[in-house]
């Protein structure tokens, strides 16, 4: 499979980041093949028509819609290149969280890492409108960087992103306190790093020193869900993305997640889908061909 890597030459100043209309990387958004990328992606579309395929899960485009698009995510396009007008903004996971000196900045937006709610946001013109604005001020300063240019872009990118993150959570009920504390975002972190070979919650907990309860408390009082359903739901998305986009077979797959054997992989799959992997894989292929995939 593919990987789009970031393209440091082409940011401007220093600060590792792009910004610019999507017929700059047309043909990246127009290739129908299943690819990936090593950086965050906003995509802010005035006008769309088509699909994504994102997560296993197909989002139907349309105007004025935002799309969130994290590392390595698998994702194919069907675009209507007549009806396609968009603004992007892409950076890396380590810029972003050196450029606010938060080492845990990505894990606190919503939107990416998430696994139970949709990658996108069905917004106004005048929202599109609005973002795509601040987004020209950021886009000016890295053509023409002055001595205070990573200030101001630093001020409008941080703006953006919060802004982002809080209709992200209204429109999907989510929490958005302040948090008291990181433990909910390291874990969150940790399952990204270690979800291969680390599969009890006691684990994590002893990589954060801390109590099972204590861990379980701060997930749930940040996201609003036990931090087993974390864990699991992002076993189940790595066991599917093994399925769909590599040639192992369940036993290697198993053998590589670290199951003891390829009977609890299977039982696991079909005790959080209610469907075995065969009937998974058969309804997957049958939707990809339908234009049906996920919900």
């Amino acid at each position: 499979m593919r990987t789009i890597k970031f393209d440091k030459t082409r940011c401007g100043v220093e600060v590792l980041l792009r910004v610019g209309l999507g017929k700059e990387l047309k043909e990246a958004y127009l290739d129908t093949e299943v690819y990936n990328t090593d950086y965050f992606e906003i995509l802010l579309f005035r006008k769309a028509k088509g699909h994504l395929v994102l997560n296993q899960r197909k989002i139907s485009l349309s105007d004025n819609i935002i799309i969130f698009i994290s590392p390595f995510q698998k994702r194919q396009w069907q675009l209507d290149p007549e009806h396609l007008d968009f603004t992007f903004l892409i950076f890396q996971e380590d810029f972003l969280n050196e450029f606010f000196a938060d080492k845990l900045f990505t894990y606190r937006l919503l939107y990416f890492y998430q696994l139970d709610y949709p990658l996108r946001m069905q917004v106004t013109a005048g929202y599109i409108q609005k973002a795509c604005s601040t987004l020209t001020e950021i886009h000016a300063e890295l053509r023409e960087a002055n001595p205070d240019s990573e200030h101001l872009i630093r001020s409008l990118l941080y703006y953006l992103l919060l802004k982002l993150n809080r209709d992200y959570a209204q429109q999907n009920n989510l929490p958005l306190d302040k948090p008291e504390h990181n433990y909910a975002y390291q874990f969150k972190k940790l399952l990204e790093l270690h979800i291969k070979e680390k599969q009890r919650i006691s684990e994590y907990a002893e990589l954060l020193g801390i109590s099972r309860i204590t861990l379980n408390k701060a997930v749930q009082a940040q996201f609003g869900v036990a931090a087993t359903h974390l864990l699991k739901q992002r076993l189940l998305f790595e066991i599917k993305n093994h399925l769909l986009h590599s040639d192992l077979t369940i036993i290697e797959i198993a053998h590589e997640l670290h199951f003891s054997e390829p009977n609890h992989l299977m039982r696991f799959f079909k005790t959080q889908t209610g469907q075995t992997i065969t009937a998974f894989l058969t309804d997957y292929q049958n939707g990809s061909k339908s234009g049906r995939i996920g919900s």
